[in-house]
């Protein structure tokens, strides 16, 4: 099957749909019902993707051992930022494979 494309315009109005908060609502609804098994799945991607391995570990020791307050607390939100985007952009792959795997499967189910 082929992986679908969409022009920038489709995607830009399909993040602008997002920002309707009815539309919004349903889909945290759903996400909701599945969390804990979207949970382990991601929890097992970052592990085994090594994004949170030892060197995050340095990064807070060094981070905790900074002597300058100001710069302790900077590392430590530079290091949340991080971890932050790492796991929404492992989350968003796993969403969109979810997407497609539900749109094959959906695809097979009405023989298209």
């Amino acid at each position: 099957m082929a992986e679908p494309r969409f022009t920038d315009e489709q995607v830009d109005a399909a993040v602008d749909a997002l920002s309707d908060r009815e539309r919004f609502r349903q889909a945290e609804s759903r996400v909701m019902r599945i969390a804990p098994q979207l949970q382990r799945i991601l929890a097992q991607a970052l592990e085994q993707g090594g994004w949170f391995d030892t060197a995050e570990e340095d990064e807070l020791g060094k981070a905790l051992a900074a002597s300058d307050e100001g710069e302790r607390a900077s590392r430590i939100k530079t290091l949340l930022a991080e971890e932050t985007r790492i796991g929404m952009l492992v989350g968003v792959a796993i969403g969109w494979e979810l997407a497609r795997a539900l749109e094959i499967d959906q695809d097979e189910q009405t023989g298209d």
